[in-house]
């Protein structure tokens, strides 16, 4: 059986891999043109039918909740490592905010969101293990709790997120990084290296 393009239909065996390729043009599409990008145009970056891309992820929230768990699961690889401090954890969030500000923009949206909920409790648990080794380190205060780190967290991706926007020179994106540097040092005590 071919589907309307001529194209062998692999059935439910391709499954997992159409599920890799949208996740992939998602996470594509929603940095370079944000959230108004087309469902459609995801699933034809994807070289799915529309129709796949809808028993993965039934809608836009579905489909950004699954791109920003795989964004986390990458951070919670480099936070398994003993070396990772707090200042290495804002990083990653300003480099993740800076390739996908349109994810974190509709995070912020859905926070109270079922399926968005256990994202920020990841997200929680990543920041209470970095504190801890920092602590033990003597790298932060004790007066720095995890909550200290998800308030830098949110400033720092919401900061990030509003200056790389498609309105934002890259003058706004680098004083907006400065700003929130300042204010996370402020707020945390002096951080090594930031």
């Amino acid at each position: 059986m071919t589907d309307a393009r001529g194209r062998a239909n692999r059935g439910p065996s391709a499954g997992p891999g159409n599920r890799l390729a949208i996740l992939a043009a998602a996470r594509e599409r929603f940095a370079r043109d944000g959230l108004a990008v087309p469902l459609s145009a995801i699933a034809k970056d994807a070289g799915v039918g529309q129709g796949s891309l809808y028993r993965h992820f039934p809608d836009r929230l579905a489909l950004a909740v699954a791109v920003f768990d795989e964004n986390l699961d990458a951070v919670e690889v480099v936070v398994a490592e003993d070396s990772t401090t707090v200042a290495d954890l804002l990083d990653l969030v300003e480099q993740q905010a800076v390739l996908a500000p349109a994810l974190v923009d509709l995070m912020w949206q859905h926070q109270r969101d079922a399926r968005v909920a256990p994202l920020g409790e990841r997200v929680r648990a990543i920041a209470e293990v970095v504190v801890a080794r920092d602590r033990a380190a003597g790298l932060v205060g004790e007066h720095v709790e995890a909550a200290d780190v998800l308030a830098a967290i949110s400033m720092l991706a919401d900061l990030t997120a509003r200056a790389s926007s498609p309105n934002a020179s890259s003058l706004d994106l680098d004083d907006q990084r400065r700003r929130a540097r300042r204010l996370i040092d402020a707020a945390l005590g002096s951080l090594p290296g930031r």
